[in-house]
């Protein structure tokens, strides 16, 4: 073990790497380095003479399995490290699949279908079932099998509606395809090993050492695929996971797997990690207040070697414009170009909805910070905004051909691909605008009835729109808002949704859009909508580097923050109904929203700032915001509560005076 010491780790991470055998469960604490006991706990195995090809451990990512297998890769030979089997769970679906197939009544080279395959196969046998009285829509088709997968449901329990005969169709399809899609991976593992004795025998035979990462996001498949291949005797399995950080409930997980985890693994060592090696002892401090006050846990306290650091401060703003221009503010006056010359990448903002980023995007813009949104796309490039952008270019400009197109496509206006292809290459022939041609009465002509009148009925309305936004005085983001309503935008993009609260994010999306339209139109009335395109077009052009990519200030959400640490993290929109959620209170998922705040303050290892506001523009009005019952959790010791009114009107000291003056003439000379 030359890579390597195992006198490095604390005693909780020693026990937990040479415990010797048995059911262990590794309760591990943010930042109390579990990764790196579970590469320990591989090597020890190694150097106990344990054969590497019998040691198997599983992660959630591909991006996990890397680490783990370059950290692995430094604490035993070459040899050794490629026996070890490191993998996410469906890469161990594959593998055990690939060798028993024919069990299962599929052949060894079966195809694996990825979401577009999926949705190309639902969309085939949809069109073959239609049924106007019962129409089916392919993507709530797709997230209901997907979803009965999940819980286990290989078959549907009936055929009767047109969404049980989709299913079953879509079953057989695939197995006369010889492919199995993501979710079937799983399922056909655990049927695999449940039915199977001669499979379940040889795969548990080989693993005798078994590893999971991550425990309090696994699902009931998962569970079920673990316990098989573990064995109903004293078996050699090792769980890593931390009921505090368990926040994917929405997605299938279920916390209990850890939280009963005596129930499926009789009388096992608990360890507990609670040593934090990322944060100040004052940041710690508030983060296990907060979470005390959940009652589904496991009692663990986290604590820091570093007992100096700067208090939590938790700061009113006004509204969410203050609040975004200030903490904009407190990041250019400690960035590169300050006298404390610190990265941006040293700065993170993290938020409960993605919609959130953009009132960041736009200030950091201004200010010409370089910024990076992690864990989803850039306000400015998600498919719904992208789609009201299409909106209002398409009003403005009646020979913008590409935004009409898109306009027709979201929603379906009942006019075909192939009406519109022969219309686009007319256009191109007679050099006329999509619009045109579509107004032109031989056009009309050739068309069949139906079309016809899909055809007059959107240029009809779509002339109305047109006249009322040249009306002088017309508000340009209302009568935006109450064509989409008109025409069935928000009811086909929910469609696209795999769950609620993915359609409430994106509809959260297009108010947020609205209202920046809304405050440029009224802050440069002479450029008006016009300006506020142009400006969003130009600033596409220049961004042409990956978001992942790019260096600079960290936006994220706080879901995907999990996992990540930042020196200095600002936690935005700390308000009832924002966090925790307005879902939670009637879904009983309170819990999890507190666990969600535990895990973006933990982010954080020298500076934590929280932020709410008196008021913020939500779906198109101005509210009145209540602060978060979580707040009040925090307060104690450590904690500086305020405003950034206040703040923003103390004097400046001597090093802020001389770093605002340098900005100041940088910004003169065109930096």
């Amino acid at each position: 073990m030359s890579g390597f010491r195992l006198f490095d780790l604390n005693p909780e991470q020693f026990r937990a790497a040479t415990h010797p055998d048995g059911p262990m469960l590794i309760l591990a604490g943010a930042g109390t380095g579990k990764t790196r006991v579970l590469t320990a706990r591989i090597a020890w195995l190694v150097s106990q003479g344990v054969e590497p090809s019998s040691i198997l451990a599983v992660t959630f990512t591909n991006k996990a399995a890397k680490e783990m297998r370059e950290r692995v890769a430094a604490t035993v030979n070459s040899e050794q490290a490629k026996q070890i089997t490191l993998s996410t769970f469906h890469a161990l679906c594959v593998r055990l699949l690939r060798k028993h197939a024919h069990l299962l009544g599929y052949k060894e080279n079966f195809s694996i279908f990825d979401e577009g395959d999926q949705m190309g196969l639902v969309k085939k046998i949809a069109a073959r079932i239609h049924d106007k009285q019962d129409p089916i829509d392919p993507n709530l088709a797709r997230n209901i099998i997907s979803k009965a997968k999940n819980l286990g449901m290989s078959e549907p329990e009936t055929t009767d509606t047109a969404l049980g005969s989709l299913f079953s169709k879509y079953q057989n399809e695939l197995r006369t395809l010889n492919a199995m899609d993501f979710d079937d991976l799983l399922l056909q593992a655990r049927t695999l090993l449940r039915d199977h004795p001669e499979a379940r025998d040889e795969w548990r035979s080989r693993y005798r050492h078994i590893m999971v990462d991550e425990f309090q996001d696994t699902n009931k498949l998962q569970l079920e695929l673990v316990s098989l291949l573990a064995g109903e005797e004293r078996p050699n399995i090792c769980v890593v996971g931390d009921d505090d950080q368990s926040i994917y409930g929405w997605r299938g997980a279920e916390s209990a797997n850890l939280l009963e985890f005596e129930r499926h693994f009789p009388d096992p060592e608990v360890i507990k990690l609670e040593q934090n090696y990322r944060s100040t002892d004052i940041i710690l401090s508030v983060a296990n207040r907060l979470i005390r006050n959940n009652s589904k846990r496991r009692g663990k306290n986290l604590w820091s070697d570093r007992k100096e650091g700067d208090p939590v401060r938790i700061l009113l703003a006004s509204d969410d414009k203050a609040e975004a221009e200030f903490i904009a503010d407190e990041i250019q006056a400690a960035g590169p170009q300050s006298a404390k010359a610190r990265p941006w990448t040293d700065f993170a903002i993290l938020y409960r909805m993605n919609a959130q980023s953009r009132q960041f995007e736009e200030v950091l813009r201004e200010r010409r910070i370089p910024y990076r949104v992690v864990g989803g796309k850039s306000f400015f490039d998600r498919r719904e905004v992208k789609d009201v952008v299409a909106y209002l270019g398409a009003l403005l400009n009646p020979d913008d051909d590409n935004a009409l197109l898109r306009v027709l496509a979201n929603p379906p206006r009942g006019i075909g691909s192939a009406t519109l292809q022969l219309a686009t290459e007319a256009g191109a022939k007679n050099r006329k605008s999509l619009l045109a041609i579509l107004n032109d009465p031989e056009h009309l002509a050739v068309s069949s009835s139906r079309t016809r009148i899909a055809i007059q009925r959107f240029t009809e309305d779509w002339g109305t729109y047109r006249i009322q936004l040249q009306t002088p005085g017309t508000d340009i983001s209302g009568l935006l808002r109450g064509l989409l309503e008109e025409c069935g935008y928000y009811e086909d993009l929910k469609k696209s949704c795999k769950t609620e609260a993915e359609s409430d994010g994106r509809q959260e999306n297009v108010h947020e859009l609205l209202n920046a339209l809304a405050g440029y139109c009224q802050r440069h009335p002479r450029e008006g909508a016009r300006g506020f395109l142009d400006g969003l077009t130009l600033e596409q052009e220049r961004e042409e580097e990956k978001a992942e990519e790019r260096e600079g200030v960290t936006l994220i959400t706080l879901h995907a923050a999990k996992g990540l640490e930042f020196p200095d993290v600002w936690l935005v929109g700390a308000e009832n109904g924002v966090l925790p959620h307005e879902r939670s209170k009637a879904e009983g998922t309170v819990e999890e929203e507190r666990r969600l705040l535990y895990v973006g303050i933990t982010r954080a290892r020298h500076r934590l700032t929280i932020t709410h506001c008196s008021t913020r523009r939500k779906f198109g009005s101005v509210s009145s915001c209540i602060p978060s019952p979580f707040l009040l959790e925090l307060q104690g010791e450590g904690v500086e509560t305020g405003s950034v009114e206040e703040i923003l009107s103390q004097p400046l000291s001597e090093e802020e005076s001389e770093d605002a003056f340098a900005r100041m003439k940088a910004m003169l000379r065109g930096e």
